[in-house]
């Protein structure tokens, strides 16, 4: 059986280190239809990947489903994440695919799935395999804290303009797992159709150890025979 490429044991083992504790966040960029780019801090969820196939891994986070980076990955699915892990002076830039698995559709309603490019052998073996994302998708929220719920609660889409930010004051905090009431249970069935899996499939990845000396930098790459790696310089 294949195995996982040796960058996902890197960035394990960098996100152990005692100082980089908390070092979730990464920066993801995409590009809109007229070619500008667009980039936004998002939080690192897990790795994944399809069943027997470690060496497809995807980076899993979220989104809500009406930001504009959906509109974005409709148009166009490459991505390229930035991860800076200060404790030990590690930088990663991935660059591949996203996937965004919105809540199922009323009925009579299209599927709002983003497209899945042909190279995107992670992502179209999980469909290929039928994979469960509404399940991923379910489980994910299920792990979010009762503040994270509440921002998909919000009653405009992000970015919206507002006219004040006391507007913001009656919208919901919290969202309890367990809904304690019929407002509970309406804000919690909201924050549900707002949340979307994100999925990210990388095909290169670039590593800059900036904690040693002389710097060091190695490229990974996955092709037609698998996951190859080369020195570069930093």
């Amino acid at each position: 059986m294949a195995s996982a490429p040796r960058w996902v044991e890197v960035i394990n083992k960098a996100l152990s280190h005692p100082d980089n504790k908390g070092k979730i966040i990464y920066q993801v960029a995409t590009v809109d239809a007229l070619g500008a780019p667009h980039v936004r801090s998002q939080v690192h969820r897990a790795f994944m990947n399809p069943e027997a196939r470690p060496d497809l891994p995807l980076l899993v986070t979220s989104t809500d489903a009406r930001s504009p980076k959906v509109l974005q990955l409709r148009t166009n699915q490459r991505v390229e994440v930035a991860w800076w892990m200060e404790g030990s002076q590690d930088q990663f830039r991935l660059s591949g695919f996203a996937h965004i698995v919105p809540a199922p559709p009323a009925p009579g309603q299209p599927f709002r799935f983003t497209p899945i490019p042909a190279e995107a052998l992670a992502l179209k073996t999980l469909e290929d395999k039928e994979f469960d994302f509404e399940s991923k998708r379910r489980e994910l929220f299920n792990k979010m804290s009762p503040g994270m719920r509440a921002s998909w609660c919000v009653p405009k889409a992000p970015g919206s303009t507002i006219t004040t930010y006391e507007e913001q004051k009656a919208w919901p905090s919290a969202v309890p797992p367990e809904p304690e009431s019929e407002e509970d249970k309406k804000n919690m069935e909201t924050a549900l159709s707002n949340f979307a899996l994100m999925l990210i499939e990388p095909v290169s990845v670039d590593w800059v150890e900036l904690g040693v000396q002389p710097n060091r930098r190695t490229v990974f790459t996955r092709g037609e025979k698998g996951w190859s790696e080369h020195l570069a310089i930093p």
